[in-house]
């Protein structure tokens, strides 16, 4: 027999779980550009566990600051700028490449001073 007191902590919990919404991914950006970002970091600050905390911390804020789609714009941006000549100018001087490679910038900055 179900007493009241079940009863109620059952129908309470199922509101709770239609809430409650369908589970989200931990993460918006790629698990391969996550990867990249942070093998690079670790490349360029030192290969040992204390920089893959910090690396991993890194990717964290900048996708807490820049949505997936102006991150890749700006990385693609700041990839094609090095191209030599008239090639890359466009990719590093026109007023959406500044933009987007000045938005990453910025966020990077905000992950070293939280991260490092």
């Amino acid at each position: 027999m179900v007493t009241l007191e079940k009863f109620a902590i059952a129908v309470f919990a199922s509101a709770a779980i239609s809430l409650a919404g369908p589970a989200t991914a931990a993460t918006s950006y790629p698990t391969n550009v996550v990867a990249e970002y942070v093998y690079a970091c670790m490349k360029a600050n030192g290969e040992n566990r204390a920089n893959l905390d910090r690396c991993s911390c890194s990717i964290d804020v900048i996708e807490s600051i820049v949505p997936y789609d102006r991150y890749e714009a700006a990385a693609t941006f700041r990839q094609m700028g090095l191209l030599a000549g008239e090639n890359g100018a466009l990719f590093r001087e026109s007023a959406p490449a500044k933009a987007a490679i000045a938005e990453l910038k910025r966020a990077q900055a905000e992950a070293d001073i939280r991260c490092f």
